[in-house]
């Protein structure tokens, strides 16, 4: 095995993951706003750029962790279309950062049957980026573990709209009726179209707001606040994110009732 997966010989986190795959349902789709890593480095005294390269640990090991517990899905909201507002220095330091770890970790998931995909503005991205981006992504491509998106250049107020337009130019072409367009016709152009939406939706740092991520998408999400700064977030926060998720009844508009009866 790899040792990519160190934690895989830790008797106390197989325990815990066992625990968890048999305690109730996990969740198919993870999503995470990694929030937090300029207050981390502003708490320390360091650059805004530190805060972001301690964040790859924290990046690193939940890939690790849900993979593990054999989670479906796992997407990162790594950077938002409204980021491109953040000083010039920080956005170029940030891409550069983006092209090295994406380098330096391809093999490791190519190893780990970890799936690469992307969702976002790609014409906003540097070339040097997007070409990186694309290499990976062939590199594990016909892997069929985890799939781990990377939110790039991304907003969901971006996605919604441009699934309306690709729908608009269908029906101004004549090749798409306007009756039969509903709920899940929108959602086939979405950026997301090829996963589930997400069962659990994880924000760091203390904020309580989804901040334009997905948000389509996490209609019927079960969102998990923590107040740990993401450079510090670990398997561990995940594991009680997913506890938490696995207490919470999901109802999807119905009454408990129902769901009592239809099971």
């Amino acid at each position: 095995m790899p040792q990519w997966f160190k934690s895989k010989s830790d008797p106390e986190d197989i325990r815990i993951q066992e625990t968890l795959k048999s305690t109730g349902g996990l969740p198919r789709h993870i999503g995470i706003i990694m929030d937090g890593n300029g207050r981390w480095a502003q708490l320390k005294g360091k650059s805004r750029i530190a805060g972001h390269v301690a964040g790859v640990d924290s990046v690193r090991d939940i890939i690790e962790a849900a993979s593990q517990l054999g989670i479906e899905n796992l997407t990162l909201f790594t950077f938002s279309i409204e980021n491109w507002k953040r000083p010039r220095p920080e956005i170029s330091a940030l891409m550069k950062l983006l092209i090295k770890v994406l380098r330096k970790e391809a093999v490791k998931l190519l190893e780990n049957n970890v799936r690469l995909q992307v969702i976002g503005e790609m014409e906003m991205i540097p070339d040097d980026v997007r070409q990186t981006l694309d290499e990976t992504m062939e590199m594990t491509g016909s892997n069929r573990g985890m799939a781990m998106t990377i939110a790039l250049s991304y907003s969901g107020k971006w996605d919604i709209t441009q699934a309306c337009r690709q729908i608009a130019f269908q029906v101004k072409q004549g090749s798409l009726d306007p009756e039969t367009i509903d709920e899940n016709l929108l959602a086939s152009y979405l950026s997301t179209a090829s996963m589930p939406d997400p069962d659990l939706l994880i924000r760091t740092s203390g904020e309580s707001r989804i901040s334009n991520f997905m948000l389509w998408q996490s209609a019927y999400s079960e969102i998990f606040f923590s107040k740990t700064l993401w450079p510090d977030f670990r398997r561990n926060e995940l594991y009680e994110a997913i506890r938490e998720f696995q207490k919470r009844e999901r109802r999807f508009g119905q009454t408990s009732e129902q769901l009592k009866t239809n099971a």
